[in-house]
């Protein structure tokens, strides 16, 4: 098939490189324009710029796509279908329709719940046993698309960049099997019951509050690493935890209570295993304290 791919970081790159060896003719990719980032503030590309381009693909970079003149451009690519994953625009209805099967979406959930932009976070932080991977076809709804194809999988104690890196790869074989023959895969409608709404994640939600159960500070840290990463402060510092167990005990909220770093909570005790300090590579708690006294009784914020 002729396709226009839609997408900006890690998550959409096995979808694009799928389509790429399965023979697909990708007319052009679409993606965010490059960032700043780094200490120097240079404009960086997104993960998916940086393989079309490697792949030898045209990427265009808009900044938006209510344009009419874009929407015009898009259309003379004459694409078969659109394959979106994870793109970060919003698709006006001139570009949704354009192609001749419509646009196709890759998303991290088993819809109708956690529509919107972080569905994989939220499934975590929710407590959520199972997600999943939808191919919707799309509309102009937020997610409210029916359903072509559906997987999923537990979530059990994995992080966020644990399924983020299943789910592409889930999302990718999904996608060659929809497009391998799409009257295979009718669209369902989905279910009007369950819809629940995955916000953006802020980077103020990383800061641990102790005064929450540690069950749920314990999904906090799976749900934000790696990024923006769960965090305490210390002394002016702000510490990242990276993985974490939950324990019984009790305690004043924020109190470390033992010599192994265990951190009394609103309901339980919160035992980081995994951290990591500003400009310091990724420690043991064990590996930390050596070089960080956290003694029992120590308050952390």
């Amino acid at each position: 098939m002729r396709i226009v791919f839609m997408g900006t970081p890690d998550f959409a790159v096995p979808v694009l490189q799928a389509l790429v060896d399965h023979g697909h003719d990708v007319a052009a990719v679409y993606c965010q324009p490059p960032r700043r980032a780094g200490r120097g503030k240079a404009l960086s590309p997104s993960p998916v710029q940086r393989r079309a381009e490697a792949l030898g693909l045209e990427v265009r970079t808009p900044v938006t796509l209510r344009d009419e003149g874009e929407q015009l451009r898009f259309a003379t690519l004459r694409a078969d279908v659109g394959v979106v994953a994870a793109y970060g625009l919003i698709l006006p209805r001139a570009v949704l329709d354009a192609p001749r099967h419509g646009c196709l979406n890759v998303h991290g959930s088993l819809l109708p719940r956690w529509r919107g932009a972080a569905p994989i976070q939220r499934a975590i932080l929710a407590g959520d046993v199972e997600t999943g991977v939808d191919i919707m076809q799309m509309e102009a709804g937020l997610d409210t698309g029916p359903i072509r194809l559906e997987e999923s999988t537990p979530i059990a104690g994995k992080t966020a960049g644990d399924l983020t890196a299943e789910l592409s790869a889930m999302g990718a074989r999904l996608m060659v099997t929809v497009l391998a023959d799409l009257a295979a895969c009718p669209p369902l409608a989905q279910a009007e019951e369950g819809v629940t709404y995955a916000s953006k994640v802020d980077k103020a939600e990383a800061k641990i509050d102790f005064a929450n159960p540690a069950i749920a500070i314990e999904r906090q840290v799976r749900a934000f690493n790696p990024a923006p990463g769960a965090f305490f402060e210390i002394n002016g510092e702000r510490i990242r935890v990276l993985s974490a167990v939950v324990e019984p005990g009790s305690g004043a909220p924020g109190t470390v209570i033992d010599d192994g770093l265990g951190i009394a909570t609103g309901d339980g005790v919160i035992r980081p295993t995994s951290l990591q300090r500003a400009g310091r590579g990724v420690m043991t708690s064990a590996e930390l304290l050596r070089g960080f006294a956290l003694p029992a009784g120590t308050q952390l914020a």
